[in-house]
């Protein structure tokens, strides 16, 4: 069963392909202009928030990301490519590479994750800054919780955002908040705040550069998390369930953690898609402790130490589990992030263009 979206699979709603049947069916959503249009809106809409906050402003740029991801789905190239790996440019290292924020490329994102199934970049984002946003996130906790008990408030710390509903309208609330997050599309503030951390990080140059592609953020795999000690981690591989994508994960910690927080535990190596186990799991989509210990081999399983605005990039084969310990005296604040190409987008996912 295809569990993903190319172009060819919206033959069936009524659209038509290409700009102008996407036009068309954004029509509902309040824009019917062209592509240059849309992103012109987007960038004077952008500034003009950027001069003075509204949260009116920040609801209409992610109705029009929303619209402007749709259209990319649409228009993508069949068969984008991959950068060529530098990896005589990778630094060497017994456990994993790093390179700082300013020095990284594509090319170098590409040989760490063939190389080591994942690159480590120290500083992508300003120390203060990462900072900063975690405090955002207990701010939007304690909305959300406003929220629920029918209290909510006008500050855009929590307002739950509806998608186009032909795109991955189910957001999966219970279980993000279950798992210690809030989905950035429900935070509006924030999430206007993010995408300005990731511009001023290079990060759409970045990941295009990577996918071959303009890139695309989903509704549900982007995660403003605050993990408790007490919560523990599984063993797994994203792409055991989002089927055959094109992605590029961004794990970008806004504390520090790995000894004093909970952190990741890695297989740092390249792995194809690996057997679930049956001893120790609870989901089919979950690897057993022995099994990821088995993966690891000679160089075993890492916990990085990460500062703030430190990050791990990573594709859907990584097999990784966060790595808590209840002993650990703080929470860890990031955010989980997943890039997808248009050519290869997961059907269940509502776009959002960067």
């Amino acid at each position: 069963m295809r569990i993903f979206r190319r172009r060819e699979t919206h033959a069936g709603r009524g659209e038509g392909t290409g700009q102008g049947g996407v036009a068309t069916a954004t029509a509902t959503r309040g824009f019917t202009g062209t592509d240059a249009e849309l992103w012109a809106e987007i960038e004077s809409l952008s500034e003009s928030n950027r001069a003075r906050r509204s949260i009116e402003t920040e609801r209409r740029l992610l109705t029009l990301r929303n619209l402007a991801g749709i259209r990319r789905i649409e228009q993508a190239a069949a068969d984008p490519e991959f950068p060529d790996p530098a990896l005589a440019q990778l630094p060497s290292s017994e456990d994993l590479p790093e390179v700082a924020g300013p020095d990284v490329t594509p090319e170098l994102l590409r040989a760490g994750i063939l190389s080591h199934g994942c690159l480590l970049v120290r500083g992508l984002v300003d120390r203060d800054v990462a900072a900063h946003f975690a405090s955002q996130i207990d701010r939007s906790f304690t909305a959300r919780e406003r929220h629920d008990a029918g209290r909510p408030s006008a500050e855009g710390f929590y307002d739950e955002f509806s998608p186009d509903p032909r795109f991955g309208p189910q957001l999966a609330r219970p279980w993000i908040k279950e798992g210690g997050g809030v989905l950035a599309v429900d935070a509006p503030r924030l999430n206007f705040e993010m995408m300005e951390m990731f511009r001023r990080a290079g990060l759409p140059e970045l990941v295009e550069g990577y996918l071959g592609e303009p890139p695309l953020v989903s509704a549900q795999k982007t995660t403003l998390r605050k993990a408790e000690p007490t919560v523990g981690g599984a063993w797994h591989q994203d792409g055991k369930f989002m089927g055959d994508v094109r992605a590029l994960n961004l794990w970008l910690s806004l504390s520090r953690c790995g000894d004093e927080a909970p952190g990741l535990d890695i297989v740092p190596r390249r792995l194809e898609l690996v057997a679930a186990g049956t001893d120790d799991v609870f989901l089919d989509v979950q690897v057993s402790q022995r099994t990821a210990e088995e993966a690891a081999g000679e160089k075993g399983i890492l916990r990085p130490i990460f500062e703030p605005g430190d990050a791990l990039f990573f594709d859907e084969l990584f097999l990784h589990q966060t790595g808590s310990d209840p002993s650990m005296p703080k929470p860890r604040f990031a955010i989980e992030n997943w890039f997808f190409g248009g050519s290869a987008f997961p059907v269940e996912y509502a776009p959002i263009a960067i």
